[in-house]
């Protein structure tokens, strides 16, 4: 074999090492919708097939972080909302508990989120045991997970007692916000609106894709199997492959939550305890004690998208 072909074939191993290392798992928090409260009738119900055929469609193992009370109507079990969160089963995918009424750890007592968590899984578990499935994944509201180690350590040992797994989150983002100004757009017609906040979401993302990858590379000298986190919601029942494709373009592959938490990253230490909720690769380096200038450079949602959505920040 002579040099060129050596080279040559070199360059495909590395190019395929490269690419295999690229992976993610997606979330969704908030099923299943965000605001679905404020949904006219039964649209919710279009919304979240929309979303759920797309994801169907792209055969992506998405796993769904419920909150129980968005089930419920005026206090009482809704039949409708039920019903989506069994076809979500029906088509193979997980889902998790995300606490009965989105309580964050920094906000309320450690009984009272305690008490938010158990009555999030009375919420689902009947409708995973008939869909054969386990509860066995924990995401925070909020990503917050106390303010002192004492309470963050009661939350964690409580969630181990329960049998729960916490889902962690590397891409962590501001689509919540776009999702939200998405709405506001839809609410009023203005689907010239709709189009430009979705291309600018997409962009977004796109930026805080490369973003995370960095801070995983300067953090393990590679990119992890990263974790997503978005929500259920009109943007994404409309821009969910769209956002796929962002992925596919950065050359990942998509795979379990239970695959990425395989990645040896996951067992870095954890002693965050500020008043926010952050990516799990900003956890572990403020842990490990990096700098300032570690952190810097993370892109930002445009302040156009978070006066239109009506957010002072994120």
């Amino acid at each position: 074999m002579n040099l060129i072909k050596k080279l040559f074939l070199l360059l495909l191993i590395t190019t395929s090492i490269m690419q295999a290392q690229n992976k993610v798992a997606v979330t969704m928090d908030d099923f299943p919708l965000q605001r679905i409260e404020t949904y006219k009738g039964d649209s919710f119900v279009t919304v979240f097939n929309n979303l759920l055929e797309k994801v169907k469609r792209e055969k992506i193992p998405v796993i769904a972080f419920v909150n129980g009370i968005k089930l419920t109507t005026g206090g009482n079990t809704d039949p409708r909302k039920v019903n989506l969160i069994e076809n979500w089963l029906n088509a193979g995918l997980d889902i998790g508990n995300h606490t009965y009424t989105h309580k964050g750890a920094n906000l309320v007592p450690v009984a009272e989120y305690e008490e938010d968590i158990i009555n999030g899984e009375k919420a689902i578990k009947a409708l995973a045991d008939k869909a054969g499935k386990k509860i066995k994944y924990f995401r925070h509201p909020y990503l917050q997970t106390g303010l002192t180690l004492i309470t963050k350590q009661a939350i964690d040992e409580f969630l181990v007692s329960h049998g729960y797994t916490i889902a962690p989150v590397t891409i962590d983002n501001a689509e919540w916000v776009f999702g939200k100004a998405y709405e506001e757009a839809y609410n009023i017609g203005d689907t010239d609106m709709m189009n430009k906040i979705g291309n600018e979401y997409l962009s977004y993302m796109d930026s805080k894709i490369a973003y995370w990858e960095k801070e995983s590379n300067a953090l393990f000298g590679r990119n992890i199997s990263q974790i997503l986190l978005i929500h259920g919601s009109r943007l994404n029942s409309e821009y969910f492959s769209k956002l796929m494709d962002v992925f596919r373009a950065r050359n990942y592959t998509f795979i379990s939550l239970d695959e990425a938490l395989k990645d040896d990253a996951y067992k870095s230490a954890d002693r965050f305890i500020r008043n926010a909720g952050i990516s799990w690769l900003h956890r572990w380096a403020i842990t490990a004690g990096k700098t300032r200038e570690f952190f810097a450079g993370e892109p930002e949602c445009p302040a156009h998208i978070l006066k239109y959505a009506k957010v002072e920040g994120e």
